[in-house]
């Protein structure tokens, strides 16, 4: 086994487990489609929605903290004749040298931020970086209360990929740790690699924490980093959030 780290050091065994990880692809192309000018994708990662929205024909530039992530990306949008700005660079203190239309933080991005100051930072760059009109939208897990009743320590079956040419097919497991008074969860995580006849070929153990807020904790801080106004919704379908078994998808606008 491999010592513990990010899985964000690791492009390769990311973009395997997250093949087919597309569930929120149509909003985003919505979103970057419709957003009159040019796109950011704050923590792009290998490109999971950068590429299909550079695909689509819209003008996106992409921030990462972690390089090797943005190298792939980087390789990938060349393949396709795609040149976008990328910089690497933590979110609570990126500069790009244009401003934008929509800036984008896709799954649980934002619970990357892990204090009040972090996530204040984040939203504060955002507000900077945007177009007047523009808005920064974000993708988050609700920690309803079933979140927070399931038992810490006991691993958990994420993610099974399909068996690739030679047989092999890959599992996530995540073993969760909670502290519901900080909003906080960390995650120790085992990519097992099996083979054919099931047998554990190779195992990858990596590490990951997350911060999680609720709906009006995010409209304060929308209000402290200085947006014009805001709405939060409880799905991509805009749907009123009212079920803590919900997402939530919020916009926030500069004046």
């Amino acid at each position: 086994m491999n010592n513990p780290h990010s899985p964000y050091d690791e492009p390769e065994l990311y973009d395997l487990m997250f093949e087919g990880f597309d569930f929120d692809l149509p909003f985003w192309l919505e979103t970057g489609r419709t957003a009159g000018g040019p796109v950011l994708d704050l923590g792009c990662g290998t490109g999971r929605v950068l590429l299909p929205l550079l695909e689509a024909g819209v003008d996106a530039d992409g921030v990462d903290l972690y390089e090797p992530m943005l190298e792939a990306a980087g390789k990938k949008a060349a393949a396709g004749g795609f040149h976008p700005l990328l910089r690497a660079a933590d979110m609570r203190d990126f500069a790009m040298p244009r401003r934008y239309a929509r800036i984008i933080l896709a799954f649980n991005t934002f619970a990357h931020a892990d204090t009040t100051d972090d996530q204040l930072a984040v939203l504060r760059r955002c507000h900077d970086h945007l177009q007047p009109g523009g808005a920064a939208v974000l993708h988050m897990s609700y920690p309803g209360p079933a979140y927070w009743a399931e038992p810490d320590g006991l691993p958990v079956l994420e993610l099974e990929t399909a068996p690739r040419a030679d047989g092999r097919r890959c599992q996530m497991w995540d073993t969760r740790f909670k502290d519901a008074v900080a909003q906080r969860q960390r995650s120790e995580i085992e990519i097992r690699e099996l083979a054919p006849d099931g047998a554990t070929a190779a195992c990858h153990r990596l590490h990951t924490t997350q911060r999680w807020v609720y709906r009006f904790e995010l409209e304060l801080l929308f209000r402290v980093a200085g947006f014009a106004r805001w709405e939060i919704f409880g799905g991509l379908g805009r749907e009123p959030l009212e079920r803590a078994d919900q997402q939530m998808i919020a916009w926030a606008w500069k004046g």
